[in-house]
């Protein structure tokens, strides 16, 4: 399973763009990679360590802005169509997991 998180934070203030920080170092200090700009992805072994990771989310939520989460199989994750670049190659195919677990 993958868990995505896309968010959209105020950094009009000093204290927002502090909550923003600490919001992306908290994703990146748990295993979450970016994908694209406010959009970080990591992948959960299955559905019950999937919602550990969501909960850990959910407490560590900056107050203000928009924060979505999306949880899809690897199946789904997989059919992703690149329309326009290039797909960054950090972020693992279930092939490539497989391999490093």
């Amino acid at each position: 399973m993958r868990i995505l998180v896309l968010f959209d934070l105020p950094i009009t203030t000093l204290e927002n763009k502090r909550s923003y920080r600490i919001f992306r170092k908290y994703l990146l200090k748990n295993g979450f990679m970016m994908m694209q700009e406010s959009v970080y992805c990591k992948i959960a072994l299955n559905a019950i360590a999937a919602d550990a990771i969501i909960k850990k989310v959910k407490l560590n939520l900056p107050q203000e802005g928009l924060v979505q989460l999306l949880t899809v199989t690897e199946r789904q994750f997989s059919r992703m169509e690149v329309l326009v670049g290039e797909a960054h190659k950090d972020v693992l195919n279930s092939d490539e997991r497989l391999v490093i677990l």
